[in-house]
C-alpha cells in the first residue's frame, strides 16, 4: 500500500481502520448534498431489525441505508414495553442490543425493546458524526395501545430521550408555518447536507391493525391527532415523528382517508407499493411538486421486476433511479447486501 510508505501490514491496516472510523458510512453521495431532502431519493431496507439480513442493527447502519425500518408491538400479554418483532406480538426478536456507547456495539445480548434500538442508533450516530440523514419507518403492527401505557406520549418520551439532538422533528419543519403542509408546500424542508446526522422518523399503521375490525384508530390518525392537539398547545417540539398515509391512491389520498379535515395538514409523508404507484397511473409528480416525501415498498417489483434481495448491483441502481424519475423519495427492497446500492442517492424526478 503505497499511501503508508514502509509501514509494515499490520500497521497499514490498522491506520486504514482508522481512517474509516474518521469516513462516517453513507456519507452525502457527490452532488447530492446540497438537495433538499424532498429533493433526493435513497434506497432503505425492509425490515432492518431481522437478525438474518445483519447480526446487529449497527450493521444495518454502516449499510449506508436511506431508510430503514423497526416493527414494534404493543399488546398488553407483553408488558408495558414497546416490543421490535416481526412476528412475535408478546417478546423481542431482533438485532438490537441496548448499547449505552458505540464500544458496547456488537459486544452485547441482542433481542432488545424499542428502546434498545434507539439506544444502538444514537450510539452508533455518535460513532459517525456527519453521516448521511437517515429515516426510520416503524410499523406499528397492532398499533399504540394508550390504556396500556405505549401510546403516542409515550412513544415520543423514548424516542425523544434516546436520540436527543440527532433527531429531526416535525417541530423543525414546521418552523413558523403552523402546520407540516404549509411548510412542505413552501419548500421547507433542508438541505440534506443540514440534515447530516440526523434520523427522522415516520409511522406506518401495521398490518394487524388493519386488519382488526375492532380498532378504528390507527396509528396514523392517532399520532396526526396528537400532532395538531400539540401544535394548537403550542408544545408542538414534543413530537417525534411523521404520521404517514398508508398505501398508494390517486389524487390526494388524505381527502377520502381522513373525514376530519383538520388532520390532513399533519400528512407530508405518504407510503406504499412502489409498483401501484410507477405502473398504476398514479399522478407521483403530484406529491413532488408539493415537496412530499413519499416512500415506495417493494420497488423490485415494479416493472420490469427484478430480484427483491439478490439482484446484481447494476440492476439494483438501474431501478432506484428509475422509480427516482418517477418521484419516489425512498425505495425499499431486501437489498441488505448490496451497500453500494443502499448509499446511493438520486435527485428526485
Amino acid at each position: 500500500m503505497r499511501m503508508f510508505g514502509r509501514t509494515s501490514a499490520a500497521a497499514a491496516l490498522a491506520a486504514a481502520a482508522a481512517l474509516t472510523l474518521l469516513v462516517p458510512t453513507g456519507s452525502q453521495a457527490a452532488g447530492t448534498d446540497t438537495l433538499p431532502y424532498s429533493g433526493s431519493t435513497g434506497v432503505g431496507v425492509h425490515n432492518a431489525y431481522d437478525k438474518a439480513k445483519y447480526p446487529y442493527f449497527a450493521d444495518a447502519l454502516d449499510s449506508g441505508a436511506a431508510l430503514l425500518e423497526l416493527d414494534v408491538w404493543t399488546n398488553a400479554l407483553g408488558g408495558a414495553k414497546f416490543r421490535v418483532s416481526h412476528s412475535n406480538p408478546f417478546g423481542n426478536d431482533n438485532n438490537c442490543e441496548n448499547a449505552a456507547n458505540a464500544s458496547q456495539l456488537r459486544v452485547k445480548p441482542v433481542n432488545q425493546g424499542l428502546d434498545g434500538c434507539f439506544a444502538d442508533i444514537k450510539a452508533w450516530s455518535d460513532a459517525h458524526p456527519g453521516h448521511a440523514p437517515v429515516l426510520l419507518k416503524v410499523e406499528m403492527k397492532d398499533g399504540f395501545n394508550d390504556k396500556g401505557g405505549l401510546g403516542p406520549d409515550e412513544f415520543d418520551a423514548l424516542v425523544g430521550g434516546k436520540l436527543g439532538n440527532a433527531l429531526y422533528r416535525p417541530a423543525d419543519l414546521v418552523g413558523g408555518h403552523g402546520t407540516l403542509d404549509a411548510a412542505a408546500l413552501a419548500g421547507a424542508w433542508p438541505t440534506r447536507a443540514a440534515l447530516a446526522g440526523k434520523f427522522l422518523v415516520d409511522l406506518i399503521p401495521g398490518t394487524v391493525e388493519e386488519s382488526n375490525p375492532f380498532d378504528s384508530l390507527w396509528t396514523d390518525k392517532e399520532y396526526a391527532t396528537r400532532l395538531r392537539n400539540l401544535a394548537a398547545a403550542g408544545t408542538l417540539s414534543q413530537a417525534t415523528a411523521f404520521p404517514a398515509v398508508h398505501g398508494a391512491a390517486a389524487a390526494d389520498p388524505r381527502t377520502s382517508r381522513y373525514p376530519d379535515a383538520t388532520l390532513r395538514p399533519w400528512f407530508v409523508f405518504f407510503d406504499g407499493d412502489a409498483a401501484a404507484y410507477v405502473d398504476g397511473g398514479i399522478d407521483t409528480a403530484w406529491y413532488d411538486n408539493r415537496h412530499y416525501i413519499v416512500v415506495m415498498t417493494d420497488v423490485n417489483k415494479v416493472a420490469p421486476a427484478i430480484d427483491g434481495t439478490h439482484p446484481t448491483e447494476a440492476e439494483a441502481k438501474a431501478k432506484a433511479a428509475q422509480v427516482a424519475a418517477r418521484h419516489g423519495s425512498l425505495v425499499t427492497a431486501d437489498w441488505y447486501a448490496l451497500p453500494s446500492v443502499l448509499s446511493s442517492v438520486y435527485p428526485r424526478g
